[in-house]
């Protein structure tokens, strides 16, 4: 049984353009990723697709954030009038409403519209994406993690599902497979917590764990100084550590496929080691902004995954 579909109104001109905007300035922002999101040397099918994957993901994500396009029109799309669109939460529950419509009827807003083509045809379930949705819930109702494990169960949400829809889109989901890029997955989103303590700070969301930043005498104002004292540096080199160990535990599962998809993997496995490589030739010290790693120690991180060292 389907859900009742609501009722349709003919499409003019001004609405396949308020329609398309939305849509087109998420998946631009593709191109500012810190990987490609879906390169050039995968197949085209392959690519659609994780543009299709990644614009839920970006639209989720902008929605928790606060990130939004002005002028309220993703809101509008998803049903919330322009009183109620700076809820977040009630904006996150109009957007799970839509992504079960995916699932069962006809979605409204164009991304979804797009993810909908995919689902169906790469038989994709709906775990995955209530995942991403949930981390952004929780996002709003939590800003501290006490322990590592708290925040390991937050990437279980936040991170993991992408990893998961990346095997799933290319057909190469297998339970080893998706233990390995669970450990990447963690490792990246642990990475990314690293370089951007100063911005989620001004969030008012920490990701270095409680327990952690006693062990390492460190105060939340300690993070909110223009650089990092010793203490936190040295806070910053643990975490990053336990994220480099995770990538190399998750490592063999690009040795585990072939062509294409191999190099993709590799690529995601040696964008978070480069990350890690600034990190620490920063002195671990980011909070002056995220160390970012240049292109050439990218390639040369690619090259180590792909001869399975590292």
């Amino acid at each position: 049984m389907c859900r009742p579909r609501p009722r349709q109104h003919a499409v003019t001109a001004a609405d396949t353009a308020h329609r398309a905007a939305p849509e087109r300035a998420t998946l631009d922002k593709a191109a500012a990723e810190n990987f490609p999101v879906a390169p050039f040397f995968l197949p085209r099918a392959w690519r659609t697709d994780l543009m299709a994957v990644y614009g839920f993901a970006r639209l989720v994500d902008d929605i928790g954030d606060g990130d939004l396009a002005p002028g309220g029109a993703d809101a509008r799309l998803l049903g919330v009038s322009p009183e109620e669109a700076e809820d977040r939460l009630l904006l996150l529950d109009a957007f799970e409403a839509d992504l079960r419509r995916v699932f069962d009827g006809e979605p409204r807003h164009p991304l979804l519209r797009r993810l909908q083509r995919t689902v169906r045809l790469r038989s994709l379930t709906p775990e995955p994406f209530l995942g991403l949705i949930a981390a952004n819930r929780q996002d709003q109702l939590v800003g501290r993690y006490e322990t590592y494990d708290d925040l390991l169960a937050y990437c279980e949400l936040s991170a993991n599902p992408v990893g998961r829809l990346v095997l799933a889109v290319t057909g190469t989901a297998t339970p080893e497979r998706i233990r390995r890029s669970d450990m990447i997955c963690t490792a990246l989103q642990i990475v990314e917590h690293l370089q951007d303590v100063a911005e989620d700070l001004g969030r008012d969301r920490v990701y270095l764990p409680a327990a952690d930043m006693k062990r390492f005498h460190v105060r939340e104002a300690d993070l909110a100084t223009p650089s990092a004292g010793a203490s936190v540096r040295a806070l910053v080199a643990y975490e990053a550590q336990r994220a480099r160990d995770l990538l190399n535990e998750g490592a063999p599962l690009v040795g585990s496929v072939h062509g294409r998809l191999r190099l993709l993997l590799a690529g995601f496995v040696a964008g978070g080691r480069a990350a890690l490589d600034a990190i620490a030739a920063a002195d671990y010290d980011v909070l002056p902004g995220p160390p970012k790693p240049g292109k050439l120690r990218l390639l040369r991180q690619v090259g180590v995954t792909l001869r399975g060292e590292g």
